[in-house]
């Protein structure tokens, strides 16, 4: 942003010329002394008018300018956060209530991974904070249009060295619910879905009967983390289970009744996240492919999903053997030789 006052002597002109945001605009004066008090005046009204626009929008036409935590009221009070609610708080403490919305907030929000990251915070930990700023920013400028550009992908979330990487069998799974009695019906139905679908917790204690459709859960964006809507299927021996929603269960009693099951079965390391891994390690068994997984569990892109890469590893020695056999296309000689190498 620059405003420069000078003379032109061959069109005998004072000339304004404002500079802002790549565009550029000029106005002139008389080439008078009076002109040249009245260009001055002037330049000093648009300079004051520019450092107030910083606030308001004015500038250059664009519409008002609001802040990081205007985006993130206005995110709450549409979408169901329950779910984020945890890494909402913090974020919101370091970036204040003065930060602007656009490159001001990416660059606070790098300063922000850049701090937790001194201070030992786990790669998870800074890429949930981090998630919140990128969700506040993606819907400021897709749904909003209080944003010109996409500037949520300008930050970045490292893929986490210390990931964990918990999966349970079917038959720990059965074991996990067979210790929840029966009066916890609901939370207990709540655990197996979790382990059938893959959906969040948040997402779970959401759902309403809207969200049955033919045997499947039909999530709405503003349900989803990455707020758009995903479909999944529901086994047909659970599908009854859906007839009771909404459930009787909230994360209180949720939280209770899972930590008295793995208790019960002797496994206190488990998380209730680690059913979502659980579910697409059973996904891979049954033979899915990793763009399946990926839409199931409602990821943004198959970079999230590669941390599962493993799990599709039992299916490559399969693939070799469906290949056809050219063995028969080389003489005997360097068949017998193949042979013997092997």
């Amino acid at each position: 942003m620059g405003i420069t006052v000078r003379f032109r002597e061959k069109r005998e002109r004072w000339i304004v010329t404002e500079t802002h945001n790549g565009q550029r605009h000029q106005r002139s004066f008389e080439g008078t002394r009076e002109g040249e008090r009245q260009a001055k005046e002037y330049a000093t009204a648009r300079r004051a008018a520019l450092n107030d626009a910083r606030f308001n929008g004015e500038a250059m036409g664009r519409q008002p300018r609001r802040t990081f935590l205007e985006a993130v009221e206005r995110w709450i009070d549409e979408y169901d956060v329950s779910s984020q609610i945890k890494a909402i708080r913090p974020v919101i403490m370091y970036m204040g209530e003065d930060v602007l919305l656009g490159m001001e907030t990416v660059d606070k929000a790098r300063r922000m991974a850049r701090d937790l990251k001194l201070k030992g915070r786990s790669q998870s930990t800074i890429n949930n904070h981090i998630q919140i700023v990128k969700r506040v920013l993606n819907l400021a400028y897709r749904e909003w249009e209080w944003l010109d550009r996409p500037l949520g992908d300008k930050l970045k979330k490292p893929n986490p060295k210390n990931e964990r990487h918990v999966y349970l069998a079917v038959g720990d799974l059965q074991r996990l619910l067979q210790a929840i009695p029966d009066k916890r019906g609901d939370d207990k139905k709540l655990i197996a879905l979790a382990a059938l679908t893959g959906l969040r917790q948040g997402e779970l204690l959401s759902l309403d009967p809207s969200n049955v459709q033919g045997g499947r859960i039909l999530l709405r964006p503003d349900q989803t983390k990455n707020g758009k809507t995903r479909v999944v299927p529901v086994p047909e021996d659970a599908q009854p289970w859906l007839r009771d929603l909404p459930f009787a269960s909230d994360k209180y009693t949720l939280r209770w009744t899972w930590g008295a099951a793995r208790k019960a079965i002797g496994r206190e390391d488990l998380r209730f996240h680690d059913l979502r891994h659980s579910y697409a390690s059973l996904l891979a068994q049954a033979g899915e492919n990793m763009t399946t997984v990926r839409d199931l569990l409602g990821h943004s892109s198959l970079l999230v999903t590669s941390r599962y890469s493993h799990i599709f590893d039992g299916g490559l020695d399969a693939v070799g053997s469906k290949l056809p056999s050219l063995n028969g296309a080389f003489g005997a000689a360097i068949c017998d030789q193949t042979a013997t190498t092997h």
